[in-house]
């Protein structure tokens, strides 16, 4: 009998959250049986779109293509979203169990929409989505089957997304995937995300009550899914595996950059506070910046946005403590993307992407990149995220201080008996028998 794989993702899962978790009856009792790694880097930037892409793919940004979860377009806000699988320029890790043999499903993973796997239903339903036919999005990216045979029974549950951010899509998730577990007899590979924790820590903070309270409710989540694959699938073959793509960070204050490159001569606004001319302009990504030149084939403008990002830094105005080029983010963090250089403060402090608002704001329940918690910062910030698993192929009490979520996707490959070529990522092989 061959090993299966169920994956249960926890967006903005942190790795101080483990000692809680051993309380909760399902992840403690994957935790008394299992392996963990106590601390998974993230990538950079730590957003959750090129963290799921670098799980899926065991590459970084710089190779799979989705360096944030926007496609981001200076002075306009919002922008769509990276969803499709032909965005993602690495296979995934889903595909490559398919050839090997094994039925796969993918659950409202993000940048999945299209994949080539048995069963999917992707994360693609926009951010606040607010109409009643949440279907259309679905249509052409997903299998077909699936919409047929759930979407007349739980549809209602995507409509309006009008409570907490994505917290119908939780709903929607949890009600899917159990009937999926028995009416396939449990797909060999199965990914399931949740994202309420995620919202939660936005708007409230990282460590509170509520957070905890949540992640009760997703230990009840994953007890419904592993009774589900007791009653109908193969438990005692399974290979579980709880895991988060990223940390969250408080943050304090927001800061304005857009202000700082007006002030710097890089800006100007038109009267009605949208974006006028532009040499320089600041992306957010949370807890980092992207400045995007307006000709990055400029060298003399280069060297004049850079002379004033280091300005900036000395200043102490704005508590800037990083500057990247280009050239250094990819050396050192295995990003590339739209910009030419990025900045990030300390002590953490979220980036805003209206130019015309304040130089500072407090931080506020919002948009992801401005709340209360945000992440998108350098891997390393508090907090990172961790991963943990039981099953046949894991070695029971065997531990890792720290790793990085490239790792994932190999590792994972190796406990269902085959390899990934290419990934930038290694086999966390301590952690299997």
């Amino acid at each position: 009998m061959k090993n299966k794989l169920f994956v249960f993702m926890i967006d903005a899962l942190c790795e101080f959250d483990v000692s809680y978790m051993r309380t909760l009856p399902n992840f403690g009792s994957i935790l008394e049986r299992g392996a963990l790694v106590e601390e998974m880097l993230p990538v950079y930037p730590s957003f959750t779109y090129p963290c799921h892409v670098s799980i899926m793919t065991g590459c970084y940004p710089d190779r799979h293509g989705i360096p944030h979860n926007e496609m981001v377009k200076a002075g306009v806000h919002p922008v769509p979203w990276y969803t499709k699988r032909e965005m993602v320029k690495k296979k995934f890790f889903a595909e490559y169990a398919k050839e090997a043999g094994y039925t796969t499903c993918l659950i409202n993973w993000p940048v999945s929409a299209g994949a080539d796997v048995d069963l999917n239903l992707p994360m693609i339903v926009p951010m606040g989505y607010r109409g009643d036919d949440p279907r259309q999005y679905y249509e052409g990216v997903s299998t077909p089957e699936l919409l047929d045979r759930y979407f007349w029974k739980y549809g209602h549950l995507l409509r309006g997304l009008n409570k907490p951010i994505n917290g119908s899509l939780d709903m929607f998730t949890n009600a899917v995937a159990p009937d999926i577990i028995r009416d396939y007899h449990q797909p060999d590979v199965m990914f399931v995300k949740m994202c309420d924790l995620d919202s939660i820590r936005h708007s409230l903070g990282v460590d509170t009550d509520f957070a905890r309270e949540q992640l009760k409710k997703h230990d009840c989540e994953l007890g419904v899914l592993m009774e589900s694959i007791r009653r109908y699938g193969d438990f005692e073959h399974t290979n579980f595996v709880v895991m988060g793509d990223h940390g969250q960070t408080d943050v304090k204050r927001v800061l304005n950059f857009n202000r700082v490159l007006q002030e710097a001569g890089l800006q100007t606004l038109n009267a009605d506070g949208t974006l006028g001319a532009w040499d320089a302009y600041c992306h957010s990504t949370g807890i980092s910046g992207w400045i995007e030149a307006r000709d990055p084939n400029d060298k003399a403008l280069l060297d004049r946005i850079l002379r004033a990002l280091l300005d900036a830094r000395e200043s102490g105005k704005y508590d800037l403590k990083h500057v990247f080029t280009k050239e250094e983010a990819r050396a050192q963090y295995h990003l590339d993307g739209p910009f030419s250089f990025i900045v990030e403060c300390d002590p953490p402090v979220a980036f805003n992407f209206a130019p015309a608002d304040p130089l500072f704001m407090d931080a506020h329940p919002g948009d992801y990149k401005t709340a209360m918690a945000s992440h998108g910062g350098l891997p390393t910030l508090d907090h990172r995220t961790t991963f943990f698993c039981a099953g046949p192929a894991v070695k029971p009490g065997a531990a890792i201080h720290r790793a990085c979520i490239v790792d994932e996707a190999p590792t994972m490959a190796r406990m269902l008996g085959f390899d990934m070529p290419d990934v930038d990522g290694r086999a966390l092989t301590e952690l299997l028998v």
